[in-house]
C-alpha cells in the first residue's frame, strides 16, 4: 500500500475517532442535563411498542431495568466521563490533523490507555461493542504510529522541527 493511501487511512480514521469523540461529548452535556425521571420515560416510550408486541423481549427488559436503576450518582459519573472523554480525544484528532508531533505519541498513549479501561470492562460486560471499539482503536494507533514516523522521516527535514510544534 502507497503512502498516500496510508494517510487516507489515517486522516480517514482519525476523523471518526473526532466523530466519536464529539457524539461523547454532545451525549455527556445531554446527560449532565436530562433528569433520571426523564431517562426512564424515554426508555419506557422507546421499548413500549416492543413490549407490547414481546413482553420478554431481552434487550427491552434490560433497558427498562437499567433505566430504572439508574442513580443520580451514575448519572454524575456516566455524564462526566463522557464528556472529558470526548474532549480529550477532540482535541488530540484537532492537533494530530494539524500535525502537532507532540500529539502523535500523546494520541497513542491515550488510546492505550483506553484501550486497558476497555479491557478492564470487558472483562465483566463481556460486550461485543467494547471488542469493536477497541479492535478500531488499535487500527488507529497503527495508522497515528505509520504516520508519526512518516512524518519524521519526511517532512521534519524539509520543514524544520519549529514548523510542526
Amino acid at each position: 500500500m502507497n503512502e498516500r493511501r496510508i494517510h487516507q487511512l489515517f486522516a480517514a480514521s482519525v476523523l471518526l475517532k473526532g466523530a466519536h469523540a464529539l457524539l461523547e461529548c454532545v451525549s455527556g452535556i445531554a446527560l449532565a442535563l436530562v433528569n433520571t425521571a426523564a431517562i426512564v420515560t424515554l426508555v419506557k416510550m422507546i421499548t413500549q411498542d416492543e413490549l407490547i408486541e414481546d413482553p420478554k423481549d431481552f434487550i427491552a427488559n434490560l433497558l427498562l431495568t437499567f433505566a430504572h436503576t439508574f442513580s443520580i450518582s451514575s448519572q454524575h459519573f456516566y455524564a462526566l466521563y463522557l464528556l472529558s472523554h470526548g474532549a480529550v480525544k477532540v482535541f488530540l484528532v484537532i492537533c494530530l490533523l494539524k500535525n502537532k508531533l507532540w500529539a502523535y505519541p500523546v494520541s497513542l498513549g491515550v488510546l492505550g490507555l483506553f484501550i486497558l479501561y476497555q479491557a478492564y470492562r470487558f472483562s465483566y460486560t463481556h460486550s461485543i461493542g467494547l471488542i469493536v471499539l477497541t479492535l478500531f482503536d488499535l487500527v488507529v494507533m497503527v495508522l497515528i504510529w505509520h504516520e508519526y514516523r512518516h512524518l519524521r522521516q519526511s517532512a521534519i527535514p524539509l520543514h524544520g522541527a519549529a514548523d510542526r510544534l
